[in-house]
């Protein structure tokens, strides 16, 4: 075994994974006075696909919190949705 081949190919299996993980972004959703828990809720399960426990407990975190990520993926994965969560007048931005 040669332990500086392997330990060469674990730092550039590490560098690959960091390089693609950079490229991850939050979309976040904000907190207002104006839609109910219902309306966050529903929203969170049609446009993000989240399950109903999932969409309740971003909107407890979004409520008490102020903000919540509520989904992960490349900007291109959010801007649909991040789109979507305004039509649904939500505040939401991509991180």
């Amino acid at each position: 075994m040669n332990w500086d081949t392997d330990i060469l190919h674990e730092e550039q299996v590490e560098v690959e994974l960091l390089e693609e993980s950079t490229d991850l972004r939050n979309l976040v959703v904000y907190n207002d006075e104006v839609n109910t828990f219902d309306h966050v809720i529903e929203t969170l399960i049609k446009v993000c696909r989240h399950t109903a426990e999932q969409a309740e407990q971003c909107t407890m975190l979004i409520h008490y919190k102020g903000k919540c990520t509520v989904k992960v993926g490349s900007y291109e994965e959010l801007v649909g949705m991040c789109t979507a969560l305004h039509d649904k007048d939500l505040s939401a931005d991509i991180e």
